[in-house]
């Protein structure tokens, strides 16, 4: 620490050096690394330390570093996501992460990971992460990093605490898992078998392509990778140098609207204001006005369609694929009638709200134990 405070009584100042060691076993073939488990960064957890999943030193190749159980794999490539965890197991880890193991007579081993969860902890490590690509920490520059720690004590009164709150947001993250399987199951059954044969309507019987142009101020509107529309009001307005007119596309409530470029990934949204959309969008209105967007929605996204889209898909690289409802328009779909529609979009929207509750509820929880942590790990009274 740069400059000197006055700390608490019990509190103390370490070098993370005094309290941690680095554990730098590193293995070059992880396949014949004796190891069970293999722990990626994509295997890790923003601001949780149980790992919930792991594969197999099978599943890679290139040098990995060993930790024991106990251990904490803590992510030092791109330090921001805030991930780490604390091992269970024996394993192998990704030469991205650093196995640290804490010094007990500095630090409880079980609070070390709650104070590396701290802001005060990782906003140091995001500091003196270097490369702007991917920032990396390294070991010698976080070793000469200096912490206020309190006594074993107080330690020992701050962990029953921080593992109250773990124990409880561990609990939402299983029923949040448990609830985006049973939505993934239920929505599975109901849309299985769904594309239809020549008896069966067609999309274009259910809607129109909308293209009206020319209006102003309204907001722009897009659609994010999971289906959701968003206002992006800090975008430049593109207007025609010709007619002076804007050429985006006016949408209404309850339109369905995709981008020709990303609707094979079933970034399809629904429309819940007035708005404008960028040209790249297709815009469908439901020919009945008393039909449910909802339903459509969960049809458009569902996996035989998503699949059924490769056959329409226009241009040679994936990531440049554009699909049209001109050719989309004659798609043939099993679509039960008007009032099951609605109960199937009830029943689901339903479900996926359950998941967003408990999102949410965990996401408060986090929150509020961010303040406890910020107050509880101030080592003065500045």
């Amino acid at each position: 620490m740069s400059e000197k405070i006055d700390l608490k009584a019990g509190w103390k100042v370490w070098r993370f050096d005094q309290i941690a060691t680095n554990v730098n076993v590193r293995i070059d073939n992880p396949s014949e690394s004796g190891m069970e488990h293999y722990v990626g960064l994509e295997h890790l957890d923003a601001d949780s330390h149980k790992i919930r999943r792991w594969g197999t030193p099978d599943d890679v190749e290139a040098t990995k570093l060993v930790f024991k159980k106990g251990d904490i794999i803590f992510g030092r490539r791109r330090a921001y996501q805030r991930k780490l965890g604390v091992a269970e197991f024996d394993g192998i880890c990704s030469a991205h992460a650093m196995v640290l193991r804490p010094k007990p007579d500095v630090v409880l081993p079980e609070f070390l990971p709650f104070f590396m969860q701290s802001d005060l902890f990782m906003n140091r490590a995001i500091e003196i992460s270097v490369g702007s690509l991917s920032p990396t920490i390294n070991w010698k520059t976080l070793a000469l990093q200096e912490f206020p720690l309190p006594s074993l004590k107080i330690q020992n009164e701050l962990t029953a605490c921080f593992l109250a709150a773990e124990a409880t947001l561990s609990n939402y993250a299983d029923a949040i898992t448990a609830a985006s399987r049973l939505f993934r199951a239920t929505h599975s059954n109901l849309f299985a078998d769904v594309l239809g044969n020549t008896e069966d309507p067609q999309l274009s019987d259910f809607f129109s392509s909308v293209t009206d142009k020319g209006f102003t101020g309204l907001p722009i509107l897009s659609v994010t990778i999971d289906g959701t529309v968003v206002r992006r009001e800090s975008l430049e307005r593109h207007v025609s140098d010709e007619t002076g007119e804007e050429k985006y596309i006016r949408v209404l409530p309850n339109d369905l609207v995709y981008n020709t470029m990303r609707l094979w990934q079933g970034a399809i949204g629904i429309v819940s204001e007035e708005g404008l959309v960028s040209p790249a969008y297709t815009v469908l209105r439901l020919r009945d006005t008393s039909d449910r967007a909802e339903y459509w929605w969960h049809l458009f996204r569902s996996p035989e369609i998503l699949n059924a889209y490769r056959r329409f898909v226009k241009g040679i690289a994936k990531d440049r694929w554009r699909i049209y409802f001109k050719d989309l328009k004659n798609l043939r779909v099993r679509a039960p009638n008007h009032d099951v529609r609605g109960k199937v979009a009830d029943e689901l929207g339903a479900l996926l709200d359950s998941e967003k509750l408990l999102i949410k509820r965990r996401q408060n929880l986090l929150a509020l134990r961010g303040k406890v942590m910020e107050i509880g790990l101030r080592g003065s009274d500045v």
